[in-house]
């Protein structure tokens, strides 16, 4: 459905380029929900970004591709990185972040929904016809049609979140990038706007990408997920797995962090801080911030590969206590 190969990405400065990704590989599935959690700064935005082809100055992508493969016509139909944007809203689709700013203020929502809607995908129909699906639609959604009269000013913040969701999943996507969607939003319409990306998967049958650096979120909802660290990959596995037996250190601290119903032990965040990206340790990023890392750790970056089945790490402890086991 969606294939990263071998993705490099970087920022160009004043000061020269900035590498962000860094030689990032996974494959997300047909109708699943995936998630991409890690600290702020990790890349997970940019790599939204790059999967959705939005690769403007000062991004640059300097290796590697995303492939999208769609169902059309009985066969397949790839769309690579540089053509993705000849798929977006009929196959895939974008909520970014902070998406409550991205209406435009000034303009009811009707108008905005008909701007976005191809000519193609109108199929002759006036606009009051076109108008009419919509309203249907955000029906389905339990939301209100006369908020297609409304400015966005005159929403509250969760129902402009509700209202952008409605305007990317309208056309039935394959694929549908959701980056924060519940960022500053209170937490009875964070689980609002959880639940109605759940349904709609469940009724699109599509696959949805969910980016959120609150890794309780994705235990909720995501069927698998990846954990970035500094712009790489560090785990890869199903959802399940991961908060059951977490492999790599970082992910391990990450959820000793969350809090738990009845636990009433004080918790404490990962120690340090991660790497400027400017100018990044050798070896294993986590490193420096690692309590296992040995001088291996310190001086080889770690290969992301397969430590279990349908479980991919880049650590050189977890690589080591496999290849021990296989012998």
């Amino acid at each position: 459905m969606l294939k990263v190969e071998n993705l490099s990405t970087s920022y160009r400065t004043i000061d020269g380029d900035v590498r962000v990704l860094n030689r990032v590989n996974f494959q997300i599935n047909e109708n699943e929900i995936f998630g991409i959690a890690g600290e702020s700064g990790c890349g997970k935005t940019t790599l939204l970004k790059v999967l959705y082809d939005i690769i403007d100055f000062p991004l640059q992508v300097d290796e590697g591709r995303v492939v999208l493969s769609v169902k059309k016509n009985g066969g397949t139909v790839d769309f690579e990185t540089g053509r993705i944007r000849n798929a977006w809203w009929k196959h895939i689709s974008y909520v970014p972040q902070a998406a409550q700013s991205v209406l435009n203020p000034i303009t009811r929502l009707k108008t905005q929904f008909l701007d976005s809607i191809p000519e193609e995908y109108r199929k002759n129909e006036t606009k009051q016809q076109t108008l009419d699906r919509v309203a249907h639609y955000l029906e389905e959604l339990s939301l209100s049609p006369d908020i297609l009269e409304a400015y966005p000013f005159q929403l509250s913040g969760g129902m402009r979140q509700r209202a952008i969701i409605a305007l990317a999943t309208f056309m039935s996507p394959s694929v549908v990038l959701a980056d924060e969607p519940t960022t500053a939003l209170d937490v009875v319409v964070q689980r609002g706007i959880l639940m109605m990306l759940m349904r709609l998967q469940r009724k699109l049958k599509n696959t949805l990408v969910l980016v959120s650096h609150d890794i309780g979120v994705h235990y909720q909802i995501t069927h698998r997920m990846g954990i970035m660290y500094s712009g790489s990959l560090v785990e890869l596995g199903k959802t399940a797995d991961l908060f059951r037996e977490p492999l790599h250190p970082y992910t391990k601290l990450l959820i000793e962090a969350l809090p738990r119903i009845g636990d009433k032990r004080p918790r404490t965040g990962i120690p340090g801080r991660p790497p400027a990206l400017t100018n990044p340790p050798d070896g294993c990023r986590f490193a420096p911030r690692c309590p296992y890392a040995t001088e291996m750790c310190r001086k080889h970056v770690p290969e992301f590969r397969e430590a279990q089945p349908g479980r991919f790490v880049a650590c050189h402890l977890v690589q080591e206590e496999a290849s021990e086991n296989v012998r």
